[in-house]
């Protein structure tokens, strides 16, 4: 069937959408249950609101963002979830729904916003389910190998944390049968390493927001770091980009092998983000830039903040309106201990070899999400026919 024997419908023909559940974080519980916000699953409960599998859109902060639950789940209340998909599939309502220009509904209102009555009323098209499911089956061989690629960065990222905690942790480093441990400020620790502080190995640098009225200063090819674009550990994008203009107004550069630390925002709630460049990065006044001194290996230096994490956590004081904030004085303080050049240059060696690996699965990562969205809209739209394929169709979900 043509595109053009699709069914000329309403939004709210294909859909029914409703908007999420109040949770605040004092109510929130220790659970498996993922709590899917605008971003898309930003912590978790002990309670689920919604049976998958579950389609979340935002309502407020990131419109426009389209997010396939395949979990029982909380839909918080800056989004709207599908409460009702009409007997069509719902994979294929996952990808339909990144078509419809959500996001550039917002009202003008102060805080800006969907209206799921407004989007109800979208004019749409809809092909028969055959059709829906071949699309989604085709759209999601991308996102099954982008899947299977961040769940082997995650399994190389615990691998490389798991040495540094065997290392500098638990003093279990090649050798360290042959190295006496000697007393020191900080306790009992291998002989030829030398106590110092988070403050002393790197220089400190605080970041900023070039004003967002200049469009001179926005969408250049430079990342810019804010704390919710930061949730990858190897940084080399973000949701917003800077021209060389904007870097030079309002904030500041740094360079690869930068670690980017998050030291404000409600994410300091349940994490603390951290990262280290891959390229030249822009980072907002949320975050802080630690340079490594000579001497330190940044990728050291980055795993010694990750091993630091709960530490960090606790140290997280809250603002009147609930914004989590590090003191950059209170991390600096935090006493460590250096190792030995050559122990450190070991680790260097072994974790480098992880970050080019990691850094070549997050290129076949962009390289999957280009090419999954240069077909999406041409299969939403019909443009590209896919009913004479024979593919292997998924059950449908019960």
């Amino acid at each position: 069937m043509s595109a053009a024997a699709w069914d000329q419908v309403q939004l709210g023909d294909i859909v029914t959408l409703h908007r999420g559940y109040d949770l605040a974080s004092s109510q929130r519980r220790k659970g498996t249950v993922p709590i899917v916000s605008s971003s898309g699953i930003t912590g978790y409960h002990d309670e689920a609101k919604i049976s998958p599998p579950g389609v979340v859109t935002g309502r407020y902060g990131t419109l426009g963002e389209v997010f396939y639950v395949e979990e029982p789940f909380w839909p918080l209340n800056t989004t709207l979830y599908v409460s009702d998909f009409h007997g069509n599939d719902e994979r294929f309502i996952s990808y339909f729904l990144r078509c419809q220009g959500i996001g550039a509904q917002d009202s003008a209102a102060a805080v800006p916003g969907v209206n799921r009555n407004v989007l109800h009323r979208l004019p749409a098209r809809r092909p028969p389910l055959p059709t829906q499911r071949k699309i989604a089956a085709v759209l999601s061989v991308y996102d099954d190998l982008i899947d299977n690629n961040n769940r082997r960065i995650r399994l190389l990222e615990e691998m490389a944390q798991r040495i540094y905690r065997e290392w500098f942790v638990g003093f279990r480093y090649p050798g360290h049968d042959n190295v006496p441990v000697v007393e020191s400020e900080l306790g009992q620790i291998p002989e030829g390493w030398q106590p110092s502080s988070l403050g002393a190995i790197a220089k400190w640098t605080s970041g900023g927001t070039p004003r967002t009225s200049v469009a001179e200063y926005w969408d250049g090819s430079i990342p810019w770091i804010s704390s919710g674009a930061l949730t990858d550990f190897l940084i080399h994008r973000s949701d917003r980009y800077i021209t060389e203009l904007g870097a030079r107004n309002g904030t500041r550069l740094v360079d690869r092998d930068a670690v980017i630390l998050v030291v404000r925002g409600m994410s300091l709630a349940k994490e603390v983000r951290m990262g280290i460049a891959e390229r030249t990065v822009a980072f907002s006044q949320d975050c802080k830039a630690l340079v490594a001194i000579p001497g330190i290996d940044p990728i050291y230096l980055a795993f010694t903040l990750k091993s630091l994490s709960e530490k960090l956590l606790e140290m997280v004081e809250y603002a009147a309106h609930g914004t989590g904030l590090l003191a950059t004085d209170r991390i600096q303080a935090i006493s460590i201990a250096v190792p030995t050049p050559g122990i450190m240059e070991r680790f260097s060696e072994f974790s480098g070899s992880i970050r080019r690996e990691i850094a070549a699965l997050t290129a076949q990562i962009a390289n999957l999400d280009a090419a999954r969205d240069l077909l999406l809209p041409r299969l939403i739209s019909g443009e590209i026919d896919v009913t004479k394929l024979d593919i292997a169709m998924p059950e449908a979900a019960t």
